[in-house]
């Protein structure tokens, strides 16, 4: 193959699809560059997002647009066009996930459809070791629980680098670049990494510690993660993250590989009533343990007196 000519090759790539062509241009940097080629791109770019896969009847302007783009293909720089398609590629997917996300429970306020937006975006969640040297070690969940209103994810195994050598973990949620509703996600197609949240581990074990037995002792990370070391060997044991479903796709999977998606600002509605002070809430609880729930109910209309505040707090609550 290092031999065959550049112009052998970039006909061959001219009939891959979008994810076998981006798998190929990982082979090695020769087939990365050609991989890039625009005209290719342009090619899959307009097949995919013509006008006339979505309306049968094409206006003049559309027309013109993709004539004058095609004139620009050769003068744009290697890899544009394959920017272009990812990007709109995203773009469709975020919409897809959107709509499926739009009901809204009204007792939990969440999203009624949270796991079938999961199910359809071939979505899951790896952790990040990072070494003190630069080195990364990735790795997938070994479980994974859904509840009403969260995820619970465990990695676990006897594989784990030394806790020295360590000094970050990154959660990342993982999605497929091409979404396929009709087919379950190729395993080794090309893939978006959102960073959910970034942990030290330099000083883990002055962490708080929230339990412990004769075995292992688990410390508290925030946000929501557990990180269980046995006693003996002061090594990993276990880490489990528990993600609650309140804008849990979004930061799954708008986010990058370094920078987490930004939560839209929350103002909360001024309900102070002379008399009841804050009033008409409802407090959603969901008790669970890995795969078992142990309670799961919705109080309402949930009110706190003025007199029962001491600096903005209530002493019972």
């Amino acid at each position: 193959m290092e031999r065959m000519p550049s112009e052998i090759l970039l006909k061959i790539f001219s009939y891959l699809d979008a994810v076998t062509l981006l798998c190929a241009g990982c082979v090695n940097r020769r087939f990365y560059h050609l991989s890039n080629d625009n005209f290719i791109w342009f090619r899959i770019y307009t097949t995919a997002f013509s006008p006339k896969r979505c309306n049968w009847k094409v206006n003049l302007a559309e027309k013109s647009a993709v004539s004058m783009k095609s004139l620009s293909v050769e003068d744009k720089e290697a890899g544009y066009w394959k920017k272009e398609f990812i990007t709109k590629q995203r773009a469709s997917v975020k919409a897809v996930l959107a709509q499926v996300l739009q009901p809204v429970n009204p007792d939990t306020g969440l999203p009624v459809k949270t796991k079938e937006a999961l199910r359809i975006s071939g979505l899951y969640w790896v952790i990040i070791l990072k070494a003190k040297n630069g080195q990364e070690y990735v790795m997938e969940h070994t479980d994974l629980s859904v509840h009403d209103s969260s995820v619970t994810i465990m990695w676990y195994g006897k594989n784990w680098p030394q806790l020295a050598m360590l000094s970050a973990l990154d959660l990342c949620g993982v999605m497929p670049v091409f979404m396929d509703r009709s087919k379950t996600p190729s395993k080794n197609g090309p893939r978006w990494h959102s960073l959910i949240a970034k942990y030290h581990l330099s000083n883990l074990t002055e962490s708080t510690m929230i339990g412990w037995d004769s075995l292992i002792r688990i410390f508290c990370l925030h946000p929501g993660l557990l990180v269980g070391l046995w006693k003996r060997e002061e090594e990993l044991a276990f880490v489990m993250a528990n993600l609650h479903f309140h804008h849990l796709v979004e930061k799954s999977t708008l986010g990058s590989a370094t920078v987490p998606y930004e939560l839209p600002p929350h103002t909360p509605l001024l309900d102070d009533h002379p008399e009841y002070g804050l009033h008409g809430y409802q407090l959603h609880v969901d008790m669970h343990s890995s795969g078992i729930s142990y309670l799961c109910g919705t109080f309402r209309n949930l009110f706190t007196k003025k007199e029962l505040f001491y600096n903005g707090r209530n002493p019972f609550g």
